[in-house]
């Protein structure tokens, strides 16, 4: 399909008309700024979508790391899919850092730009060239090509990529930081394109079946990124109804997005993914929220499940009966006792507070960086029930407001929550490694989370022994043993925090 180079044109309106807009709009102006020029260059209608999909809070945004890390994650993870950024070379360095700390073991592709080839339309051109030279269909199924701040910000507009080149989809997705708000959300922006690519291509006709074959009996689709055991743990409470569990989206390869659609029911078990959710309901598909965590919680998740799949009533007691008694004794042979704060951005956290209090837990807070939809409504409600304060987009202050007012025996939460809990000797647990990174569902969610909450309340001593044998070493600009202890020179400071509000009278146009 060498023929698509010439049959799209170039982008000449969106890239010139974005010249004004980005030219004194580096990537440091800030959101707003971004937001005029993506406004000015033609990308408002996405970012109007962004907005709908991720309403923020009173603040300007969670403080996450780069929303990008979420999607690149998700190209990274499946099979047969490139994944090519363009964006600032300082971003996508520190994007691939990232995900390769977390694991990801294949090249990522990035389309450099300067001044020139962004403002005259040459970057979309450099683009449209390098996904032509990787659209090796023996290698991929697709390519994902994302658009980070400054790109997106001056409209280079990937929707006029080709939709496939020799049988290789194009994925073309914006993910600014000033347009999605957390990298939980981003995840939902990528998996939503290509379900709606993946749906265009089921309804044309037949397509790919799984990997390890039709499902016959009707499928639950589950959404959201869960433990490799969960699934299995799933498909166990499932069986006595007559259902199977079917993929997890965001999907480990293309295929497994047809199967996806083709569910009975959609779980969403982790709320954020409007996107995705959206392109379920066009197909026909009904969403249930929540997931099943503890014994309320899985017994809900499973009369819902039931009723929305037409199963017999006496088949849902069954599949409950089955399973709760295990549940149960899991939560009464590793109680939780002491005060919990929790909080953090991967969308799982009201599921792993309502564990908590079902182990014993004494939860007073939890804030999330997601925010609040219907999706959520039945976890925060049963939160909400039992006088448990629930935060949507929850900022860090937020999070350490609640530190400081309840004074738990644990924190879970971002690795600065953690922080500032720790040097008010209160153990800490960073919510996505040491947490997120466990089952949840079933016996097996309660053992495991217990597990680690138990021995990191147990430590409590030891924090304030070392909060002890540090006392009286300063901090701030006096921390550490001094012969001269350093003198406070506000004034300096004061004349330096001047200087740095002064505007240039001019700004080169932004580039790498």
């Amino acid at each position: 399909m060498s023929d698509d180079r010439n049959t799209n044109g170039p982008p000449t309106a969106p890239a010139t008309d974005a010249v004004p807009a980005i030219a004194h709009s580096p990537c440091h102006a800030g959101a707003e700024e971004l937001r005029k020029a993506a406004a000015a260059a033609g990308n408002s209608e996405t970012l109007e979508q962004y907005a709908r999909d991720y309403p923020q809070g009173p603040h300007d945004k969670p403080q996450s790391m780069c929303p990008a890390f979420g999607s690149l994650r998700v190209g990274l993870r499946m099979r047969r899919t490139a994944s090519v950024l363009c964006g600032s070379a300082c971003c996508v360095y520190g994007l691939t850092f990232t995900s390769h700390f977390y694991g990801a073991r294949r090249t990522v592709g990035y389309v450099p730009f300067n001044s020139e080839t962004l403002v005259t339309g040459k970057l979309f051109e450099d683009i449209r060239e390098a996904v032509h030279q990787l659209a090796d269909p023996e290698l991929y199924d697709a390519i994902v090509v994302t658009n980070l701040c400054v790109p997106s910000a001056s409209g280079v507009p990937l929707q006029l990529l080709p939709k496939q080149i020799d049988g290789v989809r194009i994925i073309g997705i914006d993910v600014p930081g000033f347009g999605v708000p957390t990298h939980a959300e981003a995840k939902d922006v990528l998996a939503g394109a290509m379900l709606a690519y993946a749906r265009g291509e089921a309804e044309q006709g037949p397509v790919a079946a799984p990997r390890n074959g039709i499902e016959e009996r009707p499928t639950v689709t589950l959404v959201g990124e869960i433990f490799p055991a969960d699934p299995v743990t799933i498909a166990m409470m499932l069986e006595p109804m007559g259902l199977a569990a079917g993929p997890v989206v965001p999907t480990r390869e293309w295929r497994e997005l047809y199967a996806a659609l083709d569910c009975a029911v959609v779980a969403g078990l982790h709320p954020f993914y409007t996107a995705s959710f959206r392109q379920f309901e066009a197909a026909g598909r009904p969403i249930v929220g929540s997931a099943p965590v503890g014994c309320d919680g899985t017994a809900e998740w499973l009369q819902n499940i039931g009723q929305a799949c037409g199963v017999a009533q006496a088949r849902i007691d069954e599949a409950k009966n089955r399973m709760l008694p295990a549940i149960k004794g899991a939560l009464a042979g590793s109680p939780i006792k002491g005060r919990i704060t929790l909080s953090g951005y991967e969308g799982s956290e009201l599921l792993v507070a309502r564990l908590l209090v079902e182990s014993g837990a004494d939860v007073r807070y939890v804030g999330t960086a997601c925010p609040k939809n219907i999706w959520s409504n039945a976890d925060r409600e049963w939160l909400e029930a039992r006088g448990i304060h629930v935060k949507f987009r929850a900022s860090l202050e937020d999070d350490c407001a609640a530190l400081e007012a309840f004074k738990p025996d644990l924190a879970i939460g971002t690795t600065p929550v953690v922080q500032k809990a720790k040097q008010l000797a209160i153990p800490g647990l960073y919510f996505t490694n040491l947490i997120s990174a466990r089952p949840l569902m079933g016996p097996a969610g309660a053992g495991s989370v217990a597990q680690v909450v138990n021995a990191a309340i147990a430590n409590t001593a030891r924090f304030e022994s070392m909060r002890d044998f540090f006392e009286g070493v300063g901090t701030g600009d006096r921390a550490g043993i001094w012969e001269d202890v350093p003198t406070e020179r506000p004034e300096f400071r004061a004349k330096n925090r001047a200087a740095k509000q002064v505007k240039p009278l001019s700004q080169e146009p932004v580039g790498c």
